[in-house]
């Protein structure tokens, strides 16, 4: 008998040959997973390389086309070809003569653009409104009220009087204009480029408005609001105090003084949130004014970013304050996030013309805004005066 033994099958075991085979097997098997796994990581990562290169590639039309929503890519698809998006068209008046109300992440664009150079946006009370008109109900001598024992009754109070504010409004337009060679270039960054022209001249617009404006078909500027020299309390709501330099040309022979009486002319509560506003050329001769003891009385910011400062209070430049001269009123001082409201309509709306002035393409946006002054006691202004 042969000296291997049989298993029950009929076949050799313990036969070197075969384990040999077998283990071969295993190895070729494990080398084909080894290969498919690393088929499968070199797949992975050249997608991850893909996705890298998509992300750090510059962006067109201010953002990458995987981030940008569908709502934008319509939108900036319209502004390029002139394919109307799905968007709602908007208007006063006739829906089709109203263009189309331009996305939110453009809208922000825009209106981070008017709060960085609109100068009195960035300092008063800014409201949303869905509708062309706004309306506020305020008291104007405060909500009356009593003192009582835990027990006692409760007797009736004074009626408190009434005022509706209701801010002059306008549309406010701009029309820029680029070549259709400019916007079939895809290499052209049209949504930052329009963002920024639209919001550069309703900046400059708004600026001068919420400053000098007239309060017909625009807001009214907080200069057009009555002036009396009277103090708080003893004049008609809604008029402004001044006080004089003392000169009928100049800042006067002592302006600190005056301009100390002017910060303490404002209520203590007021004075908190309280803030400068003058142009470039006063500002050049308020610069050079000093203390009794020499200090300049202005003082540079002293970190990047912080206002600099006018006794204590940071000082705004608007360029639409009046210079110094008789009878102007080229300072003001007070708290605008509660003396002056600005109401706008939350949208902006933007219809294409590539028909007015060929070859260019003009873009017609209009944004509809109101204001006026709110609270007519946060508000003091400096006269040219004796």
């Amino acid at each position: 008998m042969d000296t291997n033994t049989l298993d029950a099958a009929g076949q050799t075991a313990g036969d070197p040959l075969d384990e040999s085979f077998d283990l071969a097997s295993r190895l070729d098997a494990t080398e084909a997973s080894v290969t498919t796994l690393r088929s499968d990581v070199d797949e992975v990562k050249a997608r991850l390389d893909k996705v890298g290169r998509a992300a750090i590639r510059p962006a067109l039309d201010g953002a990458s086309s995987a981030a940008q929503s569908p709502e934008v890519k319509s939108f900036v698809n319209y502004l390029r070809t002139g394919t109307p998006p799905e968007l709602k068209s908007i208007s006063g008046s006739v829906l089709s003569d109203g263009g189309y109300a331009v996305p939110r992440p453009i809208d922000a664009r825009l209106s981070e653009t008017l709060l960085k150079v609109s100068p009195i946006r960035s300092i008063a009370q800014v409201v949303q409104v869905g509708s062309a008109g706004y309306r506020k109900l305020i008291t104007t001598g405060g909500t009356p009220s009593g003192w009582v024992s835990e027990t006692a009754a409760r007797p009736m109070t004074t009626t408190p009087t009434f005022v509706e504010i209701v801010p002059p409004s306008g549309e406010l337009y701009a029309n820029p204009a680029a070549s259709q060679a400019m916007l079939d270039d895809a290499a052209f960054d049209l949504e930052p480029w329009l963002a920024n022209e639209i919001g550069m001249e309703f900046a400059r617009a708004e600026g001068a408005a919420f400053v000098n404006g007239t309060g017909t078909n625009q807001p009214k500027g907080f200069l057009a609001a009555p002036t009396a020299a009277t103090a708080d309390g003893t004049r008609p709501f809604g008029t402004l105090q001044f006080t004089v330099t003392g000169n009928a040309a100049t800042l006067g022979t002592s302006p600190e003084l005056k301009l100390i009486d002017l910060v303490h002319s404002l209520k203590a509560g007021h004075r908190q949130n309280a803030t400068w506003v003058m142009n470039a050329s006063t500002l050049a001769e308020v610069r050079k004014l000093k203390a009794a003891d020499g200090s300049f009385l202005w003082q540079p910011g002293i970190a990047s970013g912080q206002p600099d400062r006018l006794i204590g209070y940071p000082v705004v430049e608007a360029a639409d304050m009046p210079d110094i001269a008789a009878n102007a009123l080229p300072i003001a001082f007070g708290n605008f996030m509660a003396g002056y409201l600005i109401a706008e309509r939350s949208s902006t709306s933007i219809l294409r013309d590539p028909f007015t002035n060929k070859p260019f393409v003009h873009f017609y946006a209009v944004k509809r805004i109101g204001g006026q002054v709110l609270d007519s006691e946060a508000i003091k202004l400096l006269k040219i005066s004796t």
